[in-house]
């Protein structure tokens, strides 16, 4: 008799056992960003302090929260949280470069381009969830209102001046929707239930 050699296959799952970075991120962010936008809204100037949050908190933890999700597989989030981190970074360099900071074209393409990136990463929420919709919406519409408030600073001050402040109160709105979804993964983790709602989309269950 002849015999047969079976050939035995082990597979071996790895679990992931490692925190939610997307907390640390959005959190980072909408902090900043409401700190920085209370200023664009008048109620103080722009300062160390908010230069300080742009290089820790805004940049440097959401770069750290970017490259966590990728270690993830998590595409989207580690292309948002990277290039945001990297964009309050580039915000702070800008700031500190008088001859840099005092042109408003280049800033006003600066905005723009981000504001377009920020569109495109606004498509990509309408997979995820309502909180992350809020918050690249409303960052989007304020890409575009800093964007318009830097091309007019020449040639129309006191409308630029306008567009500014409501740059600031629209950016604390974004800043504030940013912490809320930071916060509710939070909570929810700890809690085991929805203590704050993210409104996760609804899965498609295919018909037979």
């Amino acid at each position: 008799m002849q015999e047969k050699q079976f050939l035995s296959e082990t597979i071996t799952k790895i679990k992931d056992t490692t925190s939610n970075p997307a907390p640390l991120g959005l959190l980072g962010f909408g902090m900043t960003t409401i700190l920085l936008n209370i200023a664009n809204a008048g109620f103080y100037s722009l300062n160390t302090m908010i230069l300080g949050m742009g290089l820790a908190y805004g940049g440097i933890a959401q770069v750290i929260a970017g490259i966590q999700e990728w270690k993830k597989g998590n595409t989207f989030g580690a292309t948002a949280f990277t290039s945001y981190g990297l964009f309050w970074l580039s915000l702070v360099a800008l700031v500190m470069l008088p001859a840099a900071a005092s042109d408003n074209t280049a800033t006003s393409c600066y905005f723009f381009m981000w504001g377009l990136f920020t569109l495109i990463m606004f498509i990509g929420t309408l997979k995820l969830n309502k909180a992350l919709q809020v918050v690249f919406g409303t960052l989007f519409v304020l890409f575009f209102l800093l964007c318009i408030r830097d091309a007019t600073a020449a040639s129309a001050a006191s409308f630029s001046k306008t567009i500014g402040k409501i740059a600031g109160y629209e950016g604390i709105l974004c800043g504030a929707s940013a912490i809320y979804a930071g916060l509710a993964q939070v909570l929810n983790e700890v809690y085991g239930k929805v203590v704050l709602s993210i409104g996760p989309m609804a899965t498609k269950v295919d018909k037979k």
